[in-house]
């Protein structure tokens, strides 16, 4: 064994499939060069492995570049390895020792189900950003550069949330498996900037509502989330979507808008009824959210009163 190169055994989790019950397989890889990074490190292995006419450990993985997203996996018990923002694919094989034993798994959530080993579906996290994590205007060609006057302040905490490369590693590190941080940096990066602000309502409403129907938990300020982030994404996204969340519950009318999936069966398939001219007209629903048993339809009174109580404290503390 050269200087530059460590034996380490890995500990990796194997599952066929999200019905398959999984267990964890220990496999020696030897002669690991610590230049390597930790992906490719896991390439080696399965060469070995299939060499041996073994199944390979499949894990998810693109750019190697820390920019996509894509790769994640849980290393000794850290989403993404014990390197602070870094993906897992920028963590290297210096980083431990000779004789090391790895833990490696997947991300566990209710909402990410195992595909196969170390690879999760991450589709829930595309499905809360088609519920409203865009701006629906025909832009056309790209407007002038200068054409609004945005404060510097303004855009760079807007470009800090836009860093959000929805890795999912948030929601790994939850003992909620809450998406609110994911949820908070697509809204916060909307709601800061004027292009965002008309659907803001709408988009605070339905991308909560979509991350609760999909199973996400809700954030409790463990703070887990903002430690692992590799893009160090700040938990103060997540107070400005509960302000934007409260705020669009209290004074807009705007509705929920489940992506069409998520709407229940029962809805698609109903075929509506002709009201009759003497039963009342049914009262419109409120839009409501299952978010840590944040009803809005319960709890109206209350939110308005906190609201309220906050603006006159903001005043009086002014004079002070």
């Amino acid at each position: 064994m050269g200087s530059d190169t460590i034996n380490i055994t890995l500990k990796v989790w194997r599952q066929k499939n999200a019905a398959d019950k999984g267990r964890f397989e220990t496999i020696a890889v030897n002669d690991v060069d610590s230049h390597m990074s930790f992906l490719e490190m896991l390439d080696t292995a399965n060469e070995k492995l299939i060499l041996a006419g073994k199944d390979p450990i499949a894990f998810d993985n693109d750019c190697r570049e820390g920019i996509c997203g894509t790769c994640g996996c849980v290393v000794d018990g850290i989403p993404h390895g014990p390197n602070k923002a870094m993906t897992l694919c920028q963590l290297h094989m210096r980083k431990f020792a000779d004789g090391d034993v790895i833990a490696v798994e997947p991300w566990r959530a209710r909402a990410f189900k195992v595909l196969k080993d170390l690879m999760v579906d991450r589709g829930p996290l595309d499905k809360i950003i088609q519920a409203g994590g865009y701006v629906s205007v025909n832009t056309g060609s790209a407007p002038d550069a200068n054409a609004i006057p945005i404060p510097m302040e303004v855009a760079e905490k807007a470009m800090d949330a836009a860093a959000c490369i929805g890795c999912g590693a948030c929601v790994a590190t939850c003992p909620n498996a809450s998406a609110m941080l994911f949820v908070s940096a697509k809204v916060s990066q909307l709601a800061l900037l004027p292009q965002g602000k008309p659907e803001a309502a709408q988009r605070a409403l339905s991308m909560v509502a979509t991350m609760d129907a999909l199973g996400f938990g809700n954030c409790t300020n463990h703070k887990a989330c903002e430690a692992v982030c590799p893009k160090e994404v700040s938990i103060v996204n997540i107070a400005r979507l509960n302000r934007e969340f409260i705020k669009a519950g209290v004074t807009s009318e705007a509705e929920v808008d489940l992506p069409l999936a998520l709407v229940p069966a029962a809805e698609k398939s109903a075929k509506p009824r002709a009201a009759s001219p003497e039963a009342p007209k049914p009262a419109k629903p409120v839009a409501q959210s299952t978010s840590g048993g944040m009803v809005l339809t319960g709890s109206i009174y209350i939110l308005t009163f906190l609201f309220v109580l906050g603006f006159i404290w903001q005043s009086l503390a002014s004079f002070l």
